[in-house]
């Protein structure tokens, strides 16, 4: 089973993500966080229960997922994390500055739910995160 960590404040985009892993046949089980700010107090308040992935949706309120990804890499026990940035954006700068900060992967989220579906497939179940290690920016 994996455990997924969801950090995204749109209610719709929670649903269609969890919609998604349903249809892609995986066995998880799934947190949804409305912001940074909660992502990290669960996280300290429950240390012995770390997540397999997390998806940080970049434009949030209270923290956003460029500052919660900066927090999780500068803390010892979380900075081995698998962290994916999950963003209606695509600009070069955020790709590259979530890069930097230490995201594993950088996902652009699809208008499409097939597309979703199969982002998801190919990073959970096919790969489980190998085709998106960030080892240089081309690959990321």
């Amino acid at each position: 089973m994996i455990t997924i960590f969801l950090t995204e404040d749109d209610k719709d985009d929670q649903t269609i993500f969890k919609e998604a892993l349903d249809e892609i046949e995986i066995s998880f089980h799934i947190a949804n966080f409305h912001n940074g700010e909660e992502l990290l107090e669960h996280l300290e308040n429950n240390q012995d229960l770390l997540p397999d992935i997390i998806f940080l949706d970049l434009n949030m309120p209270k923290m956003n997922g460029m500052d919660c990804l900066k927090i999780l890499r500068a803390t010892p026990k979380y900075k081995d994390l698998f962290v994916a940035i999950y963003s209606t954006s695509g600009s070069q700068e955020n790709i590259e500055n979530a890069f930097m900060a230490g995201a594993n992967a950088y996902i652009r989220k699809p208008n499409d739910f097939e597309e979703l579906k199969d982002i998801l497939r190919e990073l959970l179940r096919d790969s489980w995160g190998d085709h998106f290690a960030a080892s240089n920016l081309k690959t990321f």
